[in-house]
């Protein structure tokens, strides 16, 4: 079974050098993007270069870098979910030397009320995927743990947030009734794809995850709306607030 499958005791059978050379050192933080029109929001608004590109045998992904108050950070388009979005986050950092990963992008609520005008913290991300089975030992839940780091610079920015645990999942299409219920009743406040694999890869390897999400789609007892998923997907707060994160970081 695959909660049996952390194994840190033998090494990895595969290494990047063949793909990538050496690793590099040219910046200490990336953003991690979902939305394409905040990545071409950023590609018009500063002058970016291509320093690196995950590669793959269905096509190649640039990671851009450009400068922010004098100071180089990179970042690309990440794929959606859990297994690829680590995977490359740790190919990013081969390439580029990145340590402090700013990860950003839209949920869904499973909590109106509690997430509606607010920024979501996860604090705890339910393991409903298979990549952080392979980096962390089995558990139902996996700690953010730069959580409190998060919400304290976006208390200090003014920007409304609310804490709580978050349920990564590998198949929208199958965030049943059912399951739903149970994660609610966890603490659950909202649904994404990614979290639970990314943090366990960056606290595997030693890296720094900073996460923040906002909520779209609602998923409530009385059904199932997705009218504010476009808005959540694409706000360009959010990439004020990942800017004004980096900085700090």
């Amino acid at each position: 079974m695959i909660i049996h499958d952390y194994d840190p005791q033998t090494p990895s059978m595969i290494r990047l050098e063949p793909f990538y050379g050496e690793r590099k050192h040219l910046v200490d933080k990336c953003l991690i993007l979902f939305s394409k029109e905040i990545h071409d929001h950023l590609l018009s608004q500063y002058d970016c270069a291509v320093i690196g590109r995950i590669g793959a045998c269905n096509g190649y992904t640039p990671i851009y870098s450009f400068s922010l108050e004098g100071e180089p950070v990179a970042f690309y388009l990440s794929a959606i979910g859990s297994a690829i979005a680590s995977g490359s986050c740790y190919e990013v950092h081969w390439q580029t030397g990145a340590t402090k990963f700013v990860m950003f992008g839209s949920c869904g609520s499973l909590d109106g009320e509690a997430t509606r005008g607010r920024y979501i913290v996860p604090t705890e991300a339910y393991r409903g995927e298979g990549a952080s089975y392979y980096y962390a030992p089995a558990a139902d839940y996996i700690g953010v743990k730069n959580a409190d780091k998060v919400a304290a610079i976006l208390s200090e920015l003014g920007a409304p947030w609310v804490k709580g645990r978050v349920w990564t999942t590998d198949s929208m299409l199958r965030e049943t009734v059912g399951l739903v219920q149970r994660r609610k009743a966890e603490g659950c406040v909202a649904v994404e794809m990614e979290l639970a694999g990314v943090e366990a890869l960056c606290s595997f390897y030693g890296l720094e995850l900073y996460d923040f999400l906002e909520a779209g789609d609602v998923l409530a007892e009385s059904g199932y709306d997705a009218t504010g998923l476009k808005s959540a997907n694409h706000h360009l707060g959010k990439l004020f607030l990942a800017l004004e994160i980096a900085k700090q970081i």
